[in-house]
């Protein structure tokens, strides 16, 4: 199996920290590493539905998880951004600096397999919990590795929107984070990086340098929202046999060098 790095980039620190992740990525790049690219543009896929007109939806789990709603209407512009604008602009600048890029979602190639949550339990405004239809978010089932493996193996990096071909031949919104964290599992990558627009899991205002797996039931409950999806996802991967996973801010020079170096917050078995 090749030994590989699975780098993932949303929000704040796609719009923010990109051209400093994709001078590292180069720079590893032809170093000869083997490298799958994921991201994630949730912002930029609400200040589309805003402008047209269609008001974003965001639910929260009872264990404290937030996540888009998806509609079939903002499924809609979820695909175009996701798979068009978002994923061809980094496709492109990856290619401007000489990487062999091939822009995907997990829908090319049933890349990424998922099943559609009919029904989902929220808690609303009062603090009740409720089940209401699930929309076209997706729970990840399968990735279809021997995509990425033949692509690596001719130099390609693929970069991966985090959309998924669903059980029922549907599309379907999956989270980012969990996309790079079932891929990295799939390939059995040596490394995750969660690139986000903070130093890495802070509490009490101190980064924490280091996160063990059986540390994660405790850690979720003193971090934010969005911060504790990341470290559910992070220790999934850990015990899916990824060897680490790191958390780590884009916003700095050098990101994922830095990272690779132990800046950040590194979850461990």
């Amino acid at each position: 199996m090749i030994v590989m790095i699975i780098v993932k980039i949303g929000g704040r620190a796609l719009e923010q920290g990109l051209d400093n992740v994709l001078d590292d990525l180069k720079t590893l790049y032809d170093r000869g590493e083997k490298i799958v690219f994921v991201h994630g543009g949730g912002d930029i896929v609400t200040f589309y539905s805003k402008r047209l007109g269609i008001e974003p939806k965001f639910v929260i789990s009872p264990s404290g998880v937030r996540s888009r709603y998806t509609s079939p209407e903002e499924l809609e512009v979820y695909l175009m951004v996701m798979a068009g604008k978002i994923n061809k602009e980094i496709t492109a600048k990856m290619l401007r600096r000489n990487i062999k890029a091939i822009g995907l979602s997990g829908v090319d190639g049933k890349l990424l397999l998922a099943e559609r949550k009919k029904r989902i339990i929220i808690v609303d405004e009062r603090g009740r919990k409720r089940v209401i239809e699930g929309g076209y978010t997706g729970k990840i089932k399968q990735v279809n590795a021997e995509v990425l493996l033949s692509l690596l193996e001719k130099s390609f990096l693929p970069v991966i929107a985090p959309i998924a071909y669903g059980t029922e031949g549907e599309l379907l919104n999956v989270d980012g984070d969990q996309a790079a964290s079932e891929i990295a599992i799939a390939m059995k990558a040596n490394t995750l990086i969660l690139l986000t627009d903070v130093q890495g899991v802070i509490i009490d205002n101190n980064i924490v340098s280091c996160i063990k797996v059986k540390e994660v039931k405790e850690i979720v409950k003193s971090v934010g929202m969005g911060m504790n999806r990341k470290i559910i996802l992070a220790s999934r991967a850990i015990e899916g046999g990824v060897k680490r996973v790191i958390i780590s801010s884009a916003l700095i020079s050098n990101p994922i060098i830095n990272a690779l170096k132990g800046s950040g917050t590194v979850i461990e078995p």
